[in-house]
């Protein structure tokens, strides 16, 4: 377990909050591995019919932890070392409902969860991108079948390779998100919307969620990626880019 993620069960709703608010709440292999473990435990635990994702300070999300991703691009750590993966893969199977709030900023994994979850919420003010480009790097998390299916192949394409990104508004009118609400209301709203779900059946919850995504084909596209993503560590581009993000520099055009 680490201090940096804070699990809870309350009311049937297993909460995790994000709580590493110092680094905007950028996601370590620690936490990964957290997260996962609290996931497995929610397919099977009986008591837990929603998942609720949140977080502490003024961030979602900001991400992964760079530090880390440099460290596979110096050879100090392996990429299968990194935990992200159990993780993704526990997402993509899962069945039981996701619910999201999210507010500042989300970026990265920080947004391609929320192409996993069934209920979102943002902030009206909320700052949603996915610059993977900037870094060297491709998408992940499945998001490059999920995010343009969502909001179609020019947003997306301009979300991955120009690090463009949308206020929560623009999210909830693209269908990334279920509402756009005052930053101070989201956390109530999701946690209602998680409540709401809890009343309904459990099995037809998650027999809809199995109706409405294909995990294996999810699974086949994270790979992929996963693949890709792991040859883009490597490379020359990403370790000036992961240098220049240390230097304070801005990364990308």
């Amino acid at each position: 377990m680490t201090p940096h993620l804070h699990v809870r069960i309350d009311d049937h709703i297993l909460r995790l909050i994000l709580a590493r608010a110092e680094k905007k709440n950028a996601i370590s292999n620690e936490m990964y591995a957290a997260m996962t473990e609290a996931l497995v435990r929610a397919e099977t635990d009986s008591d837990v019919r929603v998942v609720l994702f949140e977080a502490e300070g003024d961030t979602f999300c900001a991400g992964n932890d760079l530090a880390e991703f440099a460290a596979v691009a110096a050879g100090t750590l392996k990429p299968a070392e990194l935990k992200a993966h159990a993780f993704l893969n526990a997402v993509a199977r899962a069945t039981k409902p996701y619910v999201a709030a999210v507010h500042g900023h989300a970026v990265g994994i920080g947004l391609t969860l929320l192409l996993h979850c069934d209920l979102v919420f943002v902030a009206e003010d909320a700052a949603l991108s996915t610059p993977f480009a900037n870094l060297a790097l491709v998408p992940e998390a499945a998001s490059s079948l999920l995010l343009p299916a969502r909001i179609g192949h020019a947003r997306a394409y301009a979300m991955f390779a120009l690090g463009e990104s949308i206020d929560g508004k623009t999210a909830a009118t693209l269908g990334l998100a279920n509402a756009a609400v005052p930053a101070a209301q989201v956390r109530d709203r999701a946690l209602a919307a998680a409540k709401a779900l809890c009343s309904r059946p459990t099995g037809a919850l998650q027999a809809t969620k199995r109706l409405m995504r294909d995990a294996e084909s999810i699974c086949a596209v994270m790979g992929r990626e996963i693949e890709v993503f792991g040859e883009r560590l490597k490379s020359r581009e990403a370790m000036e880019a992961f240098r220049a993000f240390a230097q304070g520099k801005k990364v990308g055009g």
